[in-house]
């Protein structure tokens, strides 16, 4: 009998009164499963089931309320006005190798605050963050024109490829992928020729008339395991490098630091970058602090998305300094 109720099949057709049972005193009585099974006559497995199918036909609802002192406490406030930004938007602690599903609520309610409508252009840079966080789910903007802020790189991994992370979230959002054919760091002839590439062109003329932007905040160069291979790590000047945006290297004081062949880099410049009117930097960890809080001074972002754990340190190192 219980082996016939059990089967994958029956899940379908469990009666409505049967799952509002089940439901009803799993979340409103605080009954066990295993309470459950005994009071229904069914297997405690047939009782998973009954809450699965219950929450999947919509008889039970879970909301998940965020706590208000995560939003709009004191300690996102103080960050902000540490780091002189617009917005701090603050998740809980992450943990786990994955960023994506922790930040990505964080970065939601940024952009559901930029006032987003049809034919605005949003810019993406690069990075392992803000990849993971387009594949999550950021709301809805149909229509909003999505790009990237750094040509391609010759690393493997899909997250040095804007077009991947431009594709993704075009996807995820509704909106209209526009795609750049171009390396992050082009030889000198090639550089010069894509400035009249009427594909390439067109993408760099989208960076002038952003309405958005959402970046990555890279460590120093020289401390990171991969280095983007056009990145020369014998460059004297990369040693006082702390951090970068759209690969856009600069200092503690915020100041932009060249090395060789960055006058050819293909993305926006960080007058480009200021000029942004919402501009949302997504990074979290200790080795972060000091990249984002300089970046912050240099204007290259000013809202951030981070974690509770991170912004405790900034705090304490914005006091410090």
């Amino acid at each position: 009998m219980k082996a016939a109720e059990d089967a994958p099949e029956a899940q379908a057709r469990f009666p409505h009164d049967l799952m509002y049972a089940a439901a009803s005193q799993y979340y409103l009585d605080d009954a066990t499963q295993a309470d459950i099974a005994k009071r229904l006559g069914v297997s405690r497995a047939t009782v998973s089931r009954l809450l699965t199918e219950a929450r999947r036909q919509g008889i039970v609802e879970i909301r998940v309320h965020r706590p208000a002192t995560l939003e709009e406490g004191p300690l996102a406030a103080e960050v902000a006005e540490a780091l002189r930004l617009k917005r701090v938007h603050l998740v809980p602690k992450v943990s786990g190798p994955a960023l994506g599903p922790w930040l990505a609520p964080g970065l939601a309610r940024a952009l559901a605050g930029v006032g987003l409508e049809s034919g605005d252009v949003v810019l993406v840079s690069s990075g392992s963050t803000v990849y993971e966080c387009a594949r999550e789910g950021l709301g809805q903007f149909p229509g909003v024109t999505i790009a990237p802020a750094v040509g391609g790189q010759e690393e493997p991994q899909p997250w040095f490829q804007t077009n991947e992370t431009t594709r993704i979230l075009a996807e995820r959002v509704g909106g209209v992928p526009s795609y750049l054919y171009a390396p992050a760091l082009p030889g000198p002839e090639l550089f010069y020729s894509l400035q009249h590439e009427p594909s390439v062109r067109k993408v760099m003329d989208l960076w002038a008339h952003a309405k958005c932007a959402i970046v990555g905040v890279g460590s120093a160069p020289l401390m990171r395991q991969v280095v983007p291979a056009f990145m020369p790590r014998d460059a004297e000047s990369l040693r006082e490098a702390v951090g970068d945006v759209c690969m856009r290297v600069y200092n503690r004081a915020g100041e932009p630091v060249s090395y060789p062949g960055s006058e050819r880099l293909v993305a926006p410049g960080l007058q480009q970058l200021r000029s942004i009117p919402t501009s949302i930097a997504v990074a979290v960890g200790a080795e972060k602090v000091l990249s984002i809080i300089a970046g912050a001074r240099g204007g290259y972002f000013n809202q951030l998305v981070t974690d509770v754990l991170t912004a405790e340190g900034l705090l304490a190192a914005a006091r410090r300094s």
